[in-house]
């Protein structure tokens, strides 16, 4: 599939109709979610025949991708039923097959590299925070192959530094910097829209 093709099809699915900030609920937009799994595919193969997971998942938009790039099963994991519902919705309109699992992440009790890719667009951690090292922390604990992540640019070299010395991972890599749009979904939100500096990582893990 082609990439354009790829962010057509991701364009058309339904979003956040009712955000809870305390979830920093976001949606990911088409234009990030079709890069982000195209790179994983093209570039590195962790995609297509593989186990992938979406943690956070959100209306499912990253599970989405993922289905259309042919996983071979992708579960998407998250804490709001709400969400999950839409996700469900968005999987039958596409005619992908993808198992949604209500649970906090942070509390996930899966044992051993489980899966082979995880794919998220975690909390920034800016309402709660860690958050968004929560979601690392969890998701290298299960992944054998990669991780693919968004996180704010402004925490690179955090990031890095606990990946590598907390998170068990062999390598660490900024793939490339995008402009996460962030429209006004929220009260405190003052302007229309904000753009932020987000990083897309690949982590590998070490084998366990």
């Amino acid at each position: 599939m082609k990439l354009k093709q790829l962010e057509g099809l991701l364009g058309d699915l339904e979003q956040f109709s009712n955000p809870k900030v305390e979830l920093e609920q976001y949606p990911t937009g088409p234009h990030i979610a079709s890069r982000m799994l195209f790179t994983a595919e093209n570039s590195y193969g962790d995609i297509s025949d593989k186990v992938v997971a979406d943690f956070g998942c959100g209306c499912g938009t990253l599970s989405a991708a993922a289905a259309l790039l042919d996983a071979a099963s992708v579960i998407g994991f998250d804490i709001d039923p709400e969400s999950l519902e839409t996700a469900t919705l968005n999987a039958e309109e596409l005619e992908v097959e993808i198992d949604f699992v209500q649970c906090d992440i942070t509390k996930l009790e899966l044992k051993g590299q489980i899966v082979d890719t995880v794919v998220m667009n975690p909390p920034f951690g800016t309402r709660k925070k860690g958050a968004d090292m929560e979601f690392l922390s969890a998701a290298m604990k299960v992944a054998s192959k990669a991780v693919y992540s968004l996180h704010k640019t402004s925490t690179r070299e955090h990031i890095k530094r606990a990946a590598l010395r907390d998170f068990n991972a062999k390598s660490a890599e900024v793939l490339c910097e995008l402009r996460y749009d962030l429209p006004k979904l929220y009260k405190f939100h003052k302007r229309k829209e904000v753009d932020i500096a987000v990083d897309l990582w690949r982590f590998e893990p070490r084998q366990s």
